[in-house]
């Protein structure tokens, strides 16, 4: 039995913990959500009972709990999922693409707002630890996806 990969399990954990404080921010109403940067528009909307910013949190939540899965799964720790050579890329794609828009902040002094700083932080070193987790885990993945093919 392998060890699990330390960096996907990273990656895996943190997709958890954002993914809790997505639902969080559904319980902790409209401070939560100014909290969390959400914007004043959707704390506005939550504050008058609308429905939609609990649907849109939640969606997030529940991809961000899948993308943990995934993590979970290149690490060793669940059994394989579907197309994760796939998923995995593209989740690490996603967070470094999220995480470098810190670019742009530092370049413009309107966006350069600590959360904007904070926040594409965060998610690029989500991205890093998805990122080498994957191309760490790739050969094992390979052989699996061979292997499952084979089958």
């Amino acid at each position: 039995m392998r060890q699990p990969n330390p960096w996907l399990m990273v990656g895996g954990w943190l997709s958890v913990i954002a993914s809790l404080l997505h639902v969080a921010c559904i319980f902790g109403g409209p401070d939560w959500y100014r909290f969390f940067g959400a914007g004043e528009a959707l704390a506005q909307a939550d504050a008058r009972g609308e429905w939609y910013p609990a649907v849109i949190t939640a969606g997030i939540a529940t991809v961000l709990a899948i993308w943990a899965a995934y993590a979970f799964a290149g690490a060793g720790v669940i059994g394989r999922l579907p197309l994760m050579r796939t998923a995995l890329i593209t989740i690490s794609a996603i967070y470094l693409v999220r995480g470098l828009f810190i670019l742009p902040v530092l370049a413009e002094a309107q966006a350069r707002t600590p959360f904007n700083i904070w926040s594409s932080l965060i998610v690029l070193a989500y991205g890093v630890a998805y990122a080498i987790g994957t191309w760490q885990a790739w050969p094992h993945l390979k052989r699996v996806a061979l292997r499952a093919e084979a089958a």
